[in-house]
C-alpha cells in the first residue's frame, strides 16, 4: 500500500531534471519522459489517483474475500506411528505396498503438510499410489523440551530416532526426501548415519546462502541483534517474526497474489488452491531460540556450511562423505531457495544426480507442473536407484 500511495506523492517531483539513481533504469525514464511529453498535469495525476485507487481496491477486495472463504482442508492426517515430544510419525503407505521406504523431512518453520496440501495437491498421498511407502516427520511446535533444541538436538537426536523408528516399523532403511530446511538437515544426517539410509533427495536444500546474492545473506543475519530480545525472553524466533524476514524476500507478493486472487472466480478450482496454499502460509511454527542463532549468525552470516564450519554434535558436516544415491531437485525460479545455494550442495556430493524445473520454491511440489515436473521425475529416479533396498 505504501507503494501504491507514493505514486501519487512522488508525482509532483517528477520533472526532466530528476537524478536517476539506478543507471539501469536510465533507458525506462527516458522513455516514460517522452510518454509524458504534452500530457496535462493535471490530468495525469487524477488517472494516477484512480489507478492508485483501483488497485488497492482490488488488492483489499482479494483480501477480504481469502478472509471470508469457507475452505477447509479436505485430507486428515494419518495417525501417527511414532511420536517424541511435539514431533509426529506419519505413515502414508498404502496396505500391502512393497515399495522403497520414504521419510520425508521438511523445514522447521513451516508445518510439514504442504506435502498433503489438498487431496488434488499431495505428493506423499501420490507416491503411495506410486506404490512407494512414505512417511513423513511432522516436527510439530516448540514445545517445553523442544524450546531447548539446537540443530544438533533436531538432526543428531530427534531426525536420528525418528529414522531408526521407520526402520523398525518398515523393516527396511529408508531414503530421506528433505524439503527446504529439512534437505539442509537431511544431508546432515546422511553425514553422521549413512548406514542408516538408503538414499537421500534434495527438494530445494540450501547450502552455500553466499552464493547468489551475499548481500541479501547478510542482511538477513544482520537481524539477528534485533530479535535478540524476543528469543532471549520467549525462547523462541516467533512466528510474526519469520514471517517479516520471508516478506522481505519481495515485499510486492502480497499486493500480486491477492489481486489475482480477486480477480479469480470464487468457486473456482484455482480459487480453492489458492486459499489452501495461504492457510498453510499463515499456519507458521515459531522457531527455537538456539536454532534461530545457528541459522541467522551460523548459515546466512558466516555461511557456515559452504565454508565448511557447521558441525552437528560436534562432528563437521561434509557433504563430499556422502555416498548414498542422491538426487537434487533444484527449482529455477526459487526466490527463498536461490538456485546456486542448492547447487552447491549437490556439487559437493560425488555422483549425486540433479534436476531443475522450470518452477519456484513452493510451486516445485503443489503447483500444476509439480507432478509432471517433479513427482513424476523423482519417482522414476527413485525406482532407479533404490531397487536393492538395504535391512
Amino acid at each position: 500500500m505504501t507503494v501504491l500511495l507514493n505514486s501519487q506523492a512522488g508525482l509532483p517531483l517528477l520533472n526532466g531534471s530528476s537524478p536517476i539513481w539506478r543507471k539501469e533504469l536510465e533507458p525506462r525514464c527516458r522513455q516514460l519522459r517522452a510518454d509524458l511529453a504534452g500530457v496535462d498535469p493535471e490530468a495525469l495525476s487524477a488517472a494516477v489517483e484512480r489507478e492508485t485507487r483501483r488497485r488497492l481496491d482490488t488488492f483489499l477486495s482479494g483480501l477480504e474475500r481469502y478472509r471470508r472463504n469457507p475452505y477447509q482442508r479436505d485430507v486428515t492426517d494419518p495417525p501417527p506411528v511414532w511420536t517424541e515430544g511435539n514431533s509426529r510419525l506419519l505413515d502414508y503407505s498404502l496396505p500391502g505396498a512393497k515399495g522403497p521406504v520414504l521419510l520425508f523431512v521438511p523445514s522447521l518453520v513451516n508445518r510439514g503438510y504442504v506435502l498433503d496440501l489438498s487431496a488434488r495437491k499431495s505428493l506423499v498421498r501420490w507416491l503411495a499410489q506410486q506404490g512407494f511407502r512414505p512417511l513423513l516427520l511432522d516436527w510439530g511446535t516448540v514445545g517445553v523440551t523442544e524450546r531447548g533444541f539446537g540443530l544438533s538436538d533436531y538432526v543428531a537426536g530427534r531426525l536420528a530416532r525418528a529414522v531408526d523408528a521407520t526402520r523398525d516399523l518398515m523393516g527396511q532403511a529408508p531414503a530421506l526426501v528433505g524439503y527446504c530446511m529439512g534437505g539442509t538437515l537431511a544431508a546432515a544426517a546422511a553425514v553422521l548415519r549413512p548406514e542408516a539410509l538408503s538414499g537421500l533427495v534434495l527438494l530445494a536444500a540450501p547450502w552455500d546462502f553466499h552464493a547468489d546474492d551475499r548481500a541479501a545473506a547478510l542482511r538477513t543475519a544482520a537481524v539477528l541483534p534485533l530479535v535478540e530480545p524476543a528469543l532471549t525472553w520467549l525462547g523462541e524466533l516467533p512466528v510474526d517474526m519469520i514471517q517479516f524476514l520471508f516478506v522481505g524476500l519481495d515485499p510486492l507478493l502480497a499486493l500480486r497474489k491477492f489481486s489475482r486472487y480477486a480477480r479469480l472466480a470464487p468457486d473456482s478450482q484455482d480459487a480453492q488452491d489458492f486459499v489452501a496454499l495461504e492457510d498453510w502460509l499463515n499456519d507458521g511454527v515459531p522457531l527455537a531460540a538456539t536454532v534461530a542463532r545457528e541459522c541467522l549468525g551460523g548459515w546466512y552470516g558466516r555461511n557456515d556450511p559452504a565454508e565448511g564450519n557447521w558441525r552437528v554434535a560436534g562432528r563437521a558436516i561434509t557433504p563430499g562423505a556422502i555416498r548414498l544415491p542422491t538426487l537434487a531437485i533444484i527449482p529455477a525460479r526459487d526466490r527463498i531457495v536461490p538456485p546456486g545455494a542448492a547447487r552447491a550442495l549437490i556439487d559437493a556430493i560425488p555422483g549425486g544426480d540433479r534436476l531443475e524445473p522450470p518452477l519456484g520454491h513452493i510451486g516445485m511440489v503443489v503447483s500444476a507442473g509439480a507432478p509432471g515436473q517433479v513427482w513424476a521425475p523423482l519417482a522414476d529416479w527413485l525406482r532407479a536407484r533404490l531397487q536393492a533396498p538395504r535391512s
